[in-house]
């Protein structure tokens, strides 16, 4: 059964997860959080059922944030420190998905959203697409790794900026700054979507994840740690039939057939 709010699909190797709380633009509620992180860890623990992720919402809007509304029913009422840290559990859980993870961005992504839409390997965003950390405005400081996640995508001054001031960002402006990867018409944002997942599905998966965890990782290395960790990765994958199969297709000129072996 799929958690609370959350429509999971899967099809040729890809996962797609869709928030669905439509009437609240997708707003992530107790249940929705507590979904998303069970969801993550077993991608990160069984990773040869999915090659890649996909994460969007429903009803033309990705995520307006948090659901601060209180009407969680049925959940048990805890400290707030003790809710944050398991908020953090999601967040964590996400960002140690070993796949790699396409963002699908229509309408608002806002706070927690905006973060988890960023957060993603891939941001694809319809010109109607708009992010905002939206904190501020709420009285709340950054969450969901934004703190983290923010400096590394466009440096501490513009990421103090985005955070403070809580503006509402285009998805023009966000291109302009790199938060995201593609900017597309509302009606070519599906399609382009399902070729990059297919293209993504298609290749090899230990390889694919170990060059996003090296990137990941790039900037809290120095270059000699950077250099040696690329090198375990690339003995990890000279030892793999995916390599054998990928050097044997170019030689019969045709596509490899990848298994995650």
């Amino acid at each position: 059964m799929d958690p609370e709010n959350l429509r999971l699909e899967r099809a040729d190797g890809v996962l797609t997860i869709t928030l669905d709380q439509p009437g609240k633009k997708n707003a992530l509620t107790r249940p929705m959080f507590l979904g998303l992180r069970d969801v993550f860890r077993e991608l990160i623990a069984d990773p040869d059922a999915t090659r890649v992720v996909v994460i969007t919402g429903a009803g033309g809007e990705f995520c307006s944030g948090a659901d601060l509304s209180g009407g969680d029913d049925g959940v048990v009422p805890m400290h707030q420190l003790t809710w944050m840290r398991q908020v953090g559990e999601a967040c964590a859980a996400f960002h140690a998905v070993p796949q790699p993870v396409i963002a699908k961005v229509v309408g608002v992504a806002a706070g927690a959203g905006a973060n988890l839409a960023l957060g993603c390997d891939l941001v694809v965003a319809a010109d109607t697409a708009r992010f905002s950390e939206i904190f501020s405005r709420r009285g709340l400081s950054i969450d969901f790794g934004g703190s983290w996640l923010l400096p590394r995508l466009v440096g501490l001054h513009k990421a103090k900026e985005l955070a403070l001031f809580a503006d509402i960002v285009s998805a023009a402006d966000a291109a302009a700054m790199g938060l995201v990867n593609r900017v597309l018409p509302v009606d070519e944002v599906d399609a382009f979507v399902d070729d990059w997942a297919r293209r993504l599905a298609a290749g090899p998966p230990l390889a694919l994840s170990m060059t996003k965890k090296l990137l990941n990782a790039s900037s809290a290395a120095t270059i000699e740690q950077a250099l040696e960790n690329e090198a375990m990765a690339q003995t990890v994958n000279f030892g793999t039939a995916d390599t054998l199969e990928a050097m044997t297709a170019f030689i019969e000129k045709r596509d490899p057939v990848f298994r995650g072996r």
